[in-house]
């Protein structure tokens, strides 16, 4: 695993594709290889369990609530981890120029990063943090769920409520996953 010192790996796409559950197989692999690992979620995302990180088949993983970076780094100081976890990056408080720089110095130092977080809010737009990860990343998994409607490689995660915010932290109660064809036709049906 020493080939992955110091190098930024991305777990993206929408809900329910695996991202998490990545994510949590190579901090795994990682602990096995004898890496000091910690891992980070947002303190937002409540959903299932507080101080874990969990997938939606319900594996678990211990994180450390945070609002933002800083916390991050501050944790990173005291214990000095030679791998670092954040899953659900795209709700991590702060300016998206503050994280990069954050990550970037933390890969400076030989520190490997893996983050998690959904490339496009429920609407199609992509969150600026992992626009701006993906090009500095050395290993980037676009992953896919399978579209709820007709099968195929899902490309968004579809809203089900009438919820206008931004970020609204949910499930499969909430989202479902839609390949680009049944989203633009959910959304034809919602703007007549």
């Amino acid at each position: 695993m020493h080939q992955y010192k110091g190098r930024l790996i991305i777990h993206t796409g929408s809900m329910f594709s695996g991202k998490t559950s990545s994510l949590e197989k190579d901090i795994k692999r990682f602990k096995i290889a004898g890496y000091k690992t910690l891992a980070f979620k947002p303190i937002v995302d409540s959903r299932y369990a507080k101080n874990e990180i969990v997938t939606h088949d319900l594996t678990y993983m211990d994180a450390i609530l945070v609002k933002n970076i800083d916390e991050i780094e501050e944790y990173c100081d005291e214990i000095e981890p030679d791998v670092i976890a954040i899953d659900e990056i795209q709700f991590l408080g702060g300016k998206t120029e503050k994280i990069v720089k954050g990550i970037n110095e933390f890969l400076a130092k030989g520190c490997t990063v893996v983050v998690a977080g959904l490339d496009m809010d429920y609407t199609g737009k992509p969150f600026e943090i992992i626009k701006e990860l993906m090009p500095i990343s050395d290993y980037l998994y676009k992953h896919h769920a399978v579209c709820a409607k007709c099968g195929s490689d899902a490309w968004v995660s579809h809203r089900k409520t009438k919820d206008e915010e931004r970020i609204k932290i949910g499930a499969s109660n909430e989202y479902e996953p839609l390949c680009r064809k049944c989203f633009l036709e959910e959304d034809k049906k919602k703007n007549r």
